[in-house]
C-alpha cells in the first residue's frame, strides 16, 4: 500500500477533492509553465490521459489529481477511431472512450468545468480529421472556451499548417509541433 490516500480513493471521491492552487498560478500558458520548469532546472512532468476513458467523470478526476500531484502540463488525448500515430495502449484507450460515448462536445463541456480549477495548462492531442470535420475555426474557438492552452496535431497536413496556426493564434492557443 502506498500510504497515499488519493491513490486508494475512488474516482468519485477524487472528483470532489479540493485541489490546492497557488495564487497567481491559474491560467499559465504552456510556454510559461515550461519556462518555470526550466528556471528551476527540473524535468517537466507531462502526463497523458485519454479523455473519456473509462468515462468523463473519471477523466475530470484524473485531471484534478494529476494537477495536485504536480503535473507541469497535462496532455489530454481526444479519442479517435483511426489513431495512426498511437501505439496499441492508447488506441485501446481511445476505443474504450468512444465505446463509452465520449464526444468532442462532451469533452469540451467537461474541460470547461475542470480547467478553471487547475494550476497546470491542458494541451489537447487530436488528429486532424475531427478538427477538419468540425471546422478549424470552430474547433479552435471551442478549445479556447474550454480553457485549453495548447494543441498537438501529429498529422496536421502541411497545406493546412498556416491556416490552422492562424486559428490557434486568434484563440490564444499554443500549437505544439
Amino acid at each position: 500500500m502506498s500510504g497515499n490516500p488519493a491513490a486508494t480513493a475512488s474516482a468519485g471521491s477524487l472528483a470532489e477533492a479540493p485541489v490546492p492552487v497557488a495564487a497567481g498560478e491559474r491560467g499559465l500558458s504552456v510556454s510559461q509553465a515550461m519556462s518555470k520548469v526550466m528556471e528551476k532546472g527540473k524535468t517537466a512532468f507531462i502526463p497523458y490521459i485519454t479523455a473519456g476513458d473509462p468515462d468523463l467523470a473519471t477523466s475530470a478526476a484524473a485531471l484534478r489529481l494529476l494537477d495536485a500531484l504536480g503535473a507541469d502540463v497535462v496532455e489530454l488525448g481526444m479519442p479517435f477511431s483511426d489513431a495512426s500515430a498511437d501505439g496499441v495502449v492508447i488506441k485501446a484507450s481511445a476505443a474504450r472512450a468512444l465505446a463509452a460515448g465520449a464526444t468532442a462536445d462532451a469533452i469540451m463541456a467537461m474541460l470547461k468545468e475542470v480547467t478553471p480549477q487547475l494550476s497546470c495548462p491542458v494541451v489537447i492531442f487530436s488528429y486532424f480529421s475531427p478538427i477538419a470535420q468540425r471546422g478549424m475555426a470552430s474547433f479552435a474557438a471551442a478549445v479556447k472556451e474550454a480553457g485549453v492552452k495548447g494543441l498537438i496535431v501529429p498529422d496536421l497536413p502541411y497545406a493546412e499548417t498556416s491556416a490552422f496556426r492562424d486559428e490557434a493564434i486568434k484563440n490564444e492557443l499554443e500549437l505544439v509541433i
